[in-house]
């Protein structure tokens, strides 16, 4: 019993309190939210103007719904979601298998108490939380788990015939009774299991075995799944797709700025270990990471790829910028380009390719992402390129620095080294130091801007890139070795 709560049947009519709905609960709850005004749904981003307004009028229509979208896409979040917009606490008679309304009880245990005790019914409350629970459809999911099967072991004990309706054994939806139940994976349902769902959402009953009687549920149910050209094992039928009264598609973000602000809020970062600093250019830049990736050919679009990719990427820079601290013992740690590159297992694991991308292989295909990040933010942040095509043409600012490169020289970079060896290494290039000052803040800033135009330029083929273990080495690239080579060849002034 909870303090100030009736905890009978006849103190709970006497204190006034009326029966609802879980739908009507739930759409009264909502109003009442909209009316106040602030989130609905907090911690889910990106979804204010297309995701949650279908979810909205899809509950005060008093709608059964189902979430279709690729992996990712907070679906499970939201259905979890669901559980605020229930009161607090409900009261159901003590004891009862389907948390029966003291008021109106369903299962013919709870029918049998209340016409034994009448209003001395014992009485407990619900909290909220209590009323969500969920299924992950997998293919040896059976009507016994979702719907409930004959119990001998209890008919034994109890002395009971297979035709009382008590020897039922209820399964996790009938439980579920006055509350929210949710199947993800929807498809992934074998269709014998799912014609089993038909009564419950659309005469909203159930039936076990040849029992004659039927059991009447207040529930909402609600589902997740991914496009049926997507989910090879399954498929929704299709009586139970048309008794689905709303379908509301979900999606990744839109831009990189949605992105940050959600893997700002999931990944692990404040770890109380090494300080460490992370400039938003440098954020949005994993950000692009997942955009690039959404955006290749060798990369199976139809399967998806997860706001997991980012978040899992921007704890591992976490961590290595924490390994370099502890290495060299400089705080804080700022990132590098060439730590980026220590972020493919955060991607090699979380993204499906087509034939083509398995053909060049995992780690391949990541670098290849992360270099079409850096060609993105490089292209909208930096000078655009000059005619500086090959040494000795009149070009941009780049010019000198791929003449110097083009020359013979080179620079070797690597995660582990203290920064003053990282920024005298970027030092040897002239101009490069210059060229980046005004894109940071700082020496770190400016010295990993440095790096972004190395990078850029070895995306645009004006430098060729090496990549060795945890280090990276820039030097000319092969078409300006073969031009200077033919020009020494030809004993031309400009060979050099």
């Amino acid at each position: 019993m909870r303090t100030g709560k009736p905890d009978t049947l006849g103190a709970l009519r006497a204190s006034g309190y009326a029966s609802r709905s879980v739908k009507q609960e739930m759409r009264e709850n909502l109003v009442a939210r909209l009316r106040a005004g602030g989130p609905l749904f907090p911690g889910v981003v990106g979804y204010e103007r297309t995701v949650i307004p279908g979810i909205v009028n899809a509950l005060l229509a008093q709608h059964d719904f189902i979430l279709l979208g690729l992996r990712g896409q907070a679906k499970t979040r939201l259905l979890r979601a669901l559980v605020t917009l229930l009161d607090e606490e409900i009261p159901v008679i003590a004891g009862s298998e389907l948390n029966d309304d003291p008021f109106r009880p369903t299962s013919a245990r709870a029918r049998r108490i209340v016409a034994e005790a009448g209003d001395e019914t014992p009485v407990e409350w619900l909290r909220r939380e209590a009323r969500y629970n969920e299924k992950l459809a997998t293919p040896d999911v059976t009507i016994a788990d979702l719907i409930g099967d004959v119990d001998p072991i209890k008919a034994a004990t109890r002395r009971l015939t297979y035709a009382d309706p008590e020897v039922i054994h209820f399964g996790i939806v009938p439980r579920t009774n006055r509350g929210i139940f949710a199947i993800n994976e929807l498809p992934d349902l074998a269709p014998r299991i799912q014609v089993g769902l038909l009564n419950i959402l659309e005469e909203r009953d159930i039936q076990v075995r040849g029992f004659p009687v039927r059991i009447p549920l207040d529930i909402l149910m609600v589902f997740s799944a991914n496009p049926e050209d997507y989910t090879n094992r399954g498929s929704i039928i299709t009586p139970l797709k048309d008794r689905i009264s709303s379908q509301i598609l979900t999606h990744y973000p839109k831009d990189a700025a949605t992105a940050l602000a959600i893997t700002r809020q999931e990944a692990w970062r404040s770890r109380g270990g090494p300080r460490v600093a992370i400039p938003e250019e440098v954020e949005l830049l994993v950000e692009e990471i997942a955009f690039a990736a959404r955006e290749s050919d060798l990369v199976d679009q139809s399967s998806g790829v997860s706001a997991r990719v980012a978040i899992a990427a921007m704890e591992l820079l976490v961590s290595n910028l924490e390994r370099r601290a502890l290495a060299t013992g400089e705080e804080p740690a700022w990132p590098r380009l060439v730590d980026v590159h220590m972020l493919l297992p955060a991607i090699t694991g979380k993204v499906e390719m087509v034939y083509e991308g398995e053909q060049k292989g995992a780690e391949i295909v990541a670098r290849a992402l992360v270099g079409a990040a850096v060609k993105k933010r490089f292209s909208a942040r930096y000078p655009a390129l000059g005619r500086d095509a090959g040494p000795g043409e009149e070009g941009g600012p780049y010019a000198p620095i791929v003449a110097w490169f083009a020359a013979g020289n080179g620079v070797t970079l690597s995660d582990e080294q203290p920064f003053a060896e990282y920024e005298g290494e970027l030092g040897r290039v002239p101009g490069l130091l210059a060229l980046a000052e005004r894109h940071g803040a700082n020496r770190e800033e400016r010295a990993f801007a440095a790096e972004v135009i190395l990078e850029g330029l070895h995306q645009h083929g004006k430098l060729a890139r090496e990549d060795i273990d945890s280090t990276v080495s820039y030097k000319e690239a092969l078409k300006f070795q073969l031009m200077r080579r033919v020009a020494r060849s030809e004993g031309r002034s400009d060979a050099n």
